[in-house]
């Protein structure tokens, strides 16, 4: 009696114990780096534009305007992959689709190294868009829909590889810099197409999406990488049931191959969000194109594109000296979005991207500051000059460890099964329609008002993307795919029904 009594007690006492957090999944975990590998290609054409322009600008003879043009021009071009991208994925699947992505850039990237003039450049750099919009759509809705969610915001916001490829880009800048002017950008711009070919090899050992599986009806197919990519096998038996219901599919059937009446094509899609939208799929909308918005407009682009031009107006003579600087930047974020990688699936989406956007508002309001104290001296003050170098590259740290990640793993994460797709690629037309302004009228902005005006331009909008943040973004943090459509919808009262489902929360009151 006694021992019954004790086991009893220990088994009480078992079930009181906090649950061991599953062990990362690594097959899991390779899909998301072989998807992400598709941000290099945007990331290094930023990063090597930054550097590559000052030398075309010179081979070529270019203006300022034509050169923001050649340098913004690609958002635009990319919102033609980006269209295409969503009924492209539905029809031929994703992992097709990041092949799609990769043979595109890879065209674009060979014609940009041997182009001849401004316009042969600039048909090479509409080639080179159009692949770089498949890619930001697809990669993260990919890898949105192979994770298990224990990790899910780890893997999507593993685009370390956008940051990876800035940095390579900046580094391709400074070591291409010593060659002839006629030859050394355009080796700049010609390297950029060896990722595209590492994609295209790799992705020959990604599964498809078991979400797309299931959408056309191929449950065996479904089960199998679910049962490869979830913690257990009892997860992934509930993720296969919550996308049945998703797609339509009684939980009840087990079928390899059935057929599925409720298919996920685009018919209706947009009828769903913008003439019949339910209050949960209005507020989806609004959060997932604001966060897109809101990243961009607040100049992580013209930081990005332009430091050279801005750590000459800090006090940077030489050329040398400018892409050094630059590299500093592609280190910094490449290092801090290691931090957000780690951090995003403990802290949560919502104080992460709060304490980014809060140290991005204080470092343009000091980079503003500090560019104008200089620009307005006549005399070279250490300071300003140190102060305007730092805050470049705080900029760049804060937005990497929330506002840059988790705009794509939140826009990604948060729309239903129907409407994920064309959802996502709404979101990736925001984000680049509004890059494209920001890069495209960054010289011209900082004649009119300068360089320190425009900084506290940014700034100014980066506080009211806080705002926007704090009112309207609910936690994901922990949710299945299918869960998320409960959390919006409510828009004020969502914080309140947000602690009543977090049991961390109420303990902590």
């Amino acid at each position: 009696m006694a021992e019954g009594k004790v086991a009893t007690a220990q088994k009480s006492l078992q079930d009181f114990d906090p649950q061991k957090s599953p062990k990362r999944n690594k097959y899991a975990f390779a899909c998301a780096i072989l998807a992400s590998m598709t941000s290099i290609l945007l990331g290094y054409d930023i990063g090597v534009m930054s550097g590559a322009v000052i030398y075309i600008k010179r081979d070529l003879k270019l203006t300022d305007v034509q050169i923001e043009i050649l340098v913004g021009i690609i958002n635009l071009y990319s919102l033609i992959g980006s269209c295409l991208a969503g009924r492209t994925s539905d029809w031929i699947g994703r992992r097709y689709t990041i092949v799609l992505a990769g043979s595109i850039f890879f065209t674009g990237a060979i014609l940009m190294g041997f182009s001849p003039n401004y316009a042969f450049l600039m048909f090479a750099r509409f080639i080179a868009g159009v692949g770089i919009g498949y890619a930001l759509m697809i990669a993260p809705v990919y890898t949105t829909e192979v994770s298990p969610p224990s990790c899910r915001g780890f893997l999507t916001s593993f685009p370390v590889f956008i940051n990876g490829g800035i940095l390579l880009g900046y580094i391709s800048n400074y070591g291409f810099s010593k060659l002839p002017l006629h030859l050394g950008w355009r080796m700049m711009l010609g390297v950029g197409a060896l990722p595209s070919v590492i994609l295209a090899v790799g992705v020959l050992a990604m599964p498809e999406s078991p979400r797309w599986l299931v959408m056309r009806g191929r449950l065996g197919e479904a089960t199998k990488v679910l049962n490869k990519t979830s913690d257990s096998l009892e997860e992934a038996q509930l993720r296969l049931a919550d996308i049945k219901a998703a797609a339509g599919i009684p939980e009840s059937c087990s079928d390899d191959v059935v057929e599925v009446t409720k298919q996920s094509h685009g018919e209706g899609v947009w009828k769903e969000f913008f003439l019949y939208p339910t209050p949960a799929v209005r507020h989806i909308l609004i959060a997932a194109l604001g966060i897109h918005f809101f990243q961009q407009a607040s100049g992580i682009d013209a930081v990005v594109l332009y430091s050279p031009e801005i750590f000459k107006k800090a006090g940077l003579e030489s050329d040398a000296e400018q892409l050094l600087a630059t590299v500093a930047v592609g280190f910094a974020k490449t290092v801090f979005i290691l931090v957000a990688t780690f951090l995003l699936d403990r802290v949560g989406r919502r104080p992460l991207l709060l304490t980014s956007v809060g140290g991005m508002v204080l470092s343009l309001l000091a980079l503003g500051l500090g560019l104008t104290v200089i620009e307005q001296s006549r005399v070279v003050l250490k300071w300003a000059v140190g102060l305007s170098i730092g805050t470049v590259l705080s900029y760049v740290a804060t937005f990497s460890i929330g506002a840059g990640p988790i705009a794509w793993v939140y826009s990604s994460e948060i729309f239903p099964l129907r409407l994920r797709a064309q959802g996502a690629a709404m979101g990736v037309v925001v984000n680049r329609v509004t890059s494209g302004v920001i890069s495209m009228t960054f010289l011209s902005l900082s004649d009119k008002i300068t360089i320190g005006g425009a900084f506290f331009l940014f700034g100014g909008i980066a506080a009211c993307g806080w705002i926007f943040f704090y009112t309207m973004l609910p936690e994901t943090q922990g949710k299945t795919l299918e869960e998320m459509e409960g959390s919006f919808g409510k828009f004020a009262a969502w914080s309140k029904s947000n602690h009543k489902d977090n049991p961390q929360i109420q303990l902590a009151n």
